[in-house]
């Protein structure tokens, strides 16, 4: 028995199947392409995600015996919104992505209107434009032809998971589960259902929403004729954030993670309890079992990290590839003063201010590439400590993604957070963790203390440095994040 799982990410989509003992088998890997229309804004083609789905997923099905998976497994990037055809499934339009800004003025009008103090009691979020909610009323606003369509029910409206889980299915099946959910500003956080008060006050119809449905246990039968000839369970689904701590096995409690993808997501599991925070971070929901109880979670946003890296290998063109940038960082002491605020779509917890842009200080005639390199490697490690420093509690920090197996990132966040730093043997836990919701909904494993056996240690960073210089450093850092600010505004 294995479980084939679907990382549908910012830049591309990753299929792997896991085996029962929490192995890796195979992996599948198809990028899609970026859109940006006009600065600040970010679009995916829908089809394109979809294309690179298919073919992430027949590369991962040529190295497995397919009469194995017993089951598939979805995670997302999460606030992106999908509109899709109920009878075609094409999509009118570019989803809009989670990063992208255009949606500030709306932001700034109903705040200004007074609404952000309910929206944040009822949805554990803040009025920004990261979130789903204030795109849709952007479509309704800016494209009143499309969202026609919308309302007389013609086009549904979604998530990247349920969008995929349409076209899975030929159609048949509109859901979606809370961690998704509770990202659009439209969620009831403490109910766990859709919202008509707050449907109404961005005007979306509840009925082109998804039905949501637990994370994990047997939700819709994908069907063969659409998907590469497989005729099974699609038995577990999150977003990619809640899915990674799954993946962490992070199932108590005050247990917490860090994923360095796109940008960098630190999330605490807070228990059957929504706790509030007062300095920047987000309520969310982790996960909904299938007899209904809600696992909360406490979530710091960073928008931009293994992104700055993406920028400078495809923007500024002065790294070859990802690998490369430890070693390059490694040919300096330091930084030699340049700092770097990585704030290419503005800025997430616990800052929160999506007119901010990206910042480069202290620049000379002496800076090289190495400095830069290391500036962005630094400005990561800085942004994620300005979330930690809101959980004084944490001991030890978790981390996986792809840029967690950059040694030198990992030895940086452990020297400037000051606790160790444990990365375990799979740091694709975003996709490790649609794999063991799936399994758990199908039985591959029995409970979650099966599921947290499998986690196993490949690497312990202790923190170390000196401190007081530590510490200037990251005071350097927090001015130059001011100086940031208010960009566009």
């Amino acid at each position: 028995m294995s479980v084939l799982a679907i990382d549908a990410g910012t830049t591309g989509v990753t299929a792997v199947v896991v085996t029962p003992d929490g192995r890796i088998q195979a992996k599948g890997y198809q990028e899609f392409r970026q859109h940006f229309p006009q600065p600040g804004w970010v679009e995916h083609s829908a089809e394109e995600i979809w294309q690179a789905t298919l073919e992430a997923t027949r590369d991962v099905l040529t190295k497995v015996d397919q009469s194995e998976l017993t089951a598939v497994g979805i995670t997302n990037q999460r606030e992106t919104v999908v509109l899709w055809d109920r009878e075609t499934l094409g999509s009118p339009r570019r989803a809009i992505v989670w990063q992208d800004r255009r949606t500030a003025d709306i932001c700034d009008r109903l705040r200004a209107d007074g609404h952000e103090d309910r929206v944040t009691e009822l949805t554990g979020l803040r009025l920004d434009p990261y979130f789903s909610g204030t795109k849709l009323t952007w479509l309704a606003e800016n494209e009143p032809h499309t969202w026609a369509l919308v309302e007389s029910g013609r086009y549904a409206v979604g998530t990247v998971d349920s969008y995929l889980i349409a076209r899975m299915t030929r159609g048949t099946w509109h859901v979606t589960d809370v961690s998704n959910a509770c990202r659009t500003l439209l969620l009831d956080l403490e109910s766990g259902d859709w919202s008509d008060e707050l449907c109404e006050l961005f005007g979306v119809p509840r009925d082109a929403l998804p039905e949501l449905v637990p994370n994990w246990g047997e939700i819709a039968p994908t069907d063969p004729t659409v998907f590469l000839g497989l005729s099974l369970p699609i038995a577990g689904v999150a977003g990619d954030q809640q899915s990674a701590l799954f993946g962490q096995t992070c199932f108590e409690e005050g247990e917490s993670k860090c994923t360095y993808g796109t940008g960098s997501f630190i999330l605490t599991n807070t228990g059957t309890r929504v706790v509030r925070s007062d300095a920047g971070l987000l309520s969310t929901a982790a996960w909904r079992s299938p007899d209904g109880e809600l696992t909360y979670a406490l979530e710091g946003a960073i928008f931009v990290t293994g992104a700055a890296v993406q920028w400078l290998r495809d923007g500024l063109q002065i790294v070859g590839n990802a690998a490369e940038t430890a070693a390059i960082a490694a040919t300096v002491d330091d930084t030699d003063g340049v700092v770097f605020v990585p704030a290419l779509t503005g800025l997430g917890a616990p800052h929160w201010d999506p007119h901010a842009r990206g910042t480069i200080l202290g620049i000379t005639r002496g800076t090289t590439r190495a400095h830069l390199v290391r500036a962005t490697l630094e400005g990561i490690a800085f942004e994620v400590r300005d979330v930690l420093e809101t959980l004084p509690e944490l001991t030890t920090l978790r981390v996986d993604g792809g840029a967690a197996e950059n040694d030198f990132l990992c030895q940086l966040q452990a020297d400037q957070v000051g606790r160790a730093v444990e990365r375990p043997e799979i740091v694709e836990t975003t996709a490790l963790g649609a794999a063991f919701l799936a399994g758990l909904g199908t039985g591959v494993w029995g409970s979650t203390d099966d599921l947290r056996d499998t986690w196993a240690l490949d690497r312990r960073f202790e923190p170390g440095g000196d401190r007081a210089a530590l510490d200037a450093s990251y005071a350097r850092w927090t001015e130059a994040v001011e100086r940031s600010k208010g960009w566009t505004g």
